[in-house]
Order: C-alpha cells, then sequence, then structure tokens
C-alpha cells in the first residue's frame, strides 16, 4: 500500500506562556516572569506512517500531542523539525474543530458553497450534492440560516454531511462525533464504515475505546507528545487501560 502521511522525527513547541494565558494580568506576570525555551512541546520527535486504505485511532490522554498532530496532517500546523511527506494528490476532508473554516455570517447553504470552493469543487458540483447534504444534515429548516445561530450539534451536522458527502479520499475527524445525539452518531458512524469499505484513509480521535477498537485497524498511542505504542487495537487499548 502506498503511504498518503509519513512523519519523520517531527517536533512541534508553542511558547508555554501563550499557551497557559487566561487573563491580562497573567500575561503581565507572565512578561516579567519569563524564561528563555519556556516551550511546551506538543509533539516531541514522532515518526508515523499512514497508508492508503488504514483507518488508525489517536488514543491518548488530555494534553498528548493527538489534536497537534491531526493538525499536522491537515497542514494547518508545520513542525519546527523533522519531514512530513503527503499524499496531494488525494482529496482530503478534515473535521478538526466544530465550525471551522465556516464563516458566521453566512447561511449554511453559503458556507457549502464556500467550503466546497476550498475542497477544489465547482459550484455545479456543490450544487448537485447539497440536497444530500441537507437531507444528510436534517437541517433544511436552517440551511439558510447564518451560521452563527446553530447550536455545537448543528454545527457538527453539517460539518459532517459536507465533509463526507464530497467522498473524501482521507478523512481526518478530532472528536466531533461527541456532539449531538446518539440517533446522528450513528447515522454518521454507517457513512464513515462506508466510506471505509470503499477505501478512504481514515484517522480518528476519540476518547472512546471501544469506539476506536471496533472502527479501526491500527491504533497509535501518544503520551506526552511521544508514540508510546503503535499497533492492533485491542493490544494498544489493553495497554492504554492498564496504565492508567
Amino acid at each position: 500500500m502506498s503511504e498518503v502521511f509519513a512523519l519523520n522525527d517531527i517536533t512541534v513547541a508553542f511558547d508555554r506562556h501563550t499557551v497557559l494565558q487566561r487573563s491580562l494580568r497573567d500575561a503581565v506576570s507572565g512578561w516579567f516572569a519569563r524564561k528563555p525555551n519556556a516551550v511546551l512541546r506538543a509533539l516531541d520527535g514522532v515518526s508515523l506512517v499512514v497508508r492508503e486504505g488504514e483507518s488508525v485511532g489517536l488514543v491518548g490522554r488530555n494534553g498528548a500531542g493527538k489534536s497537534t498532530l491531526m493538525r499536522v496532517l491537515a497542514r494547518v500546523i508545520h513542525p519546527q523539525s523533522g519531514t512530513v511527506t503527503i499524499d496531494r494528490s488525494k482529496r482530503l476532508a478534515a473535521l478538526l474543530e466544530l465550525g471551522i473554516g465556516f464563516h458566521p455570517e453566512l447561511t449554511g447553504r453559503e458556507n457549502c458553497f464556500l467550503a466546497g470552493a476550498l475542497l477544489g469543487l465547482s459550484r455545479r458540483e456543490v450544487r448537485a450534492r447539497l440536497p444530500l447534504i441537507v437531507e444528510f444534515s436534517e437541517l433544511a429548516d436552517f440551511i439558510d440560516e447564518p451560521v452563527k445561530t446553530y447550536s455545537s450539534g448543528m454545527f457538527a451536522r453539517l460539518a459532517f454531511a459536507l465533509a463526507t458527502e464530497i467522498e473524501p479520499q482521507v478523512l481526518l475527524i478530532d472528536e466531533v462525533l461527541g456532539v449531538g445525539d446518539q440517533f446522528f452518531v450513528l447515522k454518521c458512524i454507517a457513512r464513515m464504515q462506508r466510506l471505509m469499505r470503499g477505501g478512504a484513509t481514515t484517522v480518528i480521535v476519540s476518547h472512546s475505546l471501544d469506539f476506536l477498537v471496533a472502527q479501526c485497524s491500527r491504533l497509535v498511542w501518544l503520551e506526552h507528545g511521544r508514540v508510546r505504542l503503535d499497533g492492533e487495537p485491542k493490544e494498544v487499548a489493553a495497554a492504554y487501560r492498564g496504565s492508567a
């Protein structure tokens, strides 16, 4: 199988003060107390290969580096060191954060055209898919309302319906299935399974180990920005549970 993602010894670091500041007082005190090299290594020497057709689940505690890694795969973040090779010939859909890429003042319909253009679709292609997007999202009564009025569940419905209706060859999903009612989540899982059976390469972040074991062909356990274990889902899940 060909490689869709190949990461070699990548490091992503953030200014610890920027990450931790929560108020003006924190900012001022942090400025005077700032130390050189006060950095937080979100990813620290990570090497990882994801091959065509694989379904890879990322597990780890909060702050382990899962979301940062997903943003590297989506080309939202560029590492400070190491190399990232991505097969750019594949159509990629990334669901990294609810509403990411949506313009709050535009309607759901207008955002579909905007997002479709960013994904390389023509207006004709988006127009042809729009009825199916609206039907799947169950937002017919709200599709012409500004998305700033949407609830988190409505964001999730529209984002997932849009991203998966374009038949992506690569799908990145970061926890968005944790929002919404159970019936809609089951609809999303069924669609993901169809895409996987069709050969889509999938990388998923979820705190539900049972879900990842059931859906993925491989799990990667991240801890403190490093890959601690990479392998068969049941084995990685058992080791992760045993570390608690």
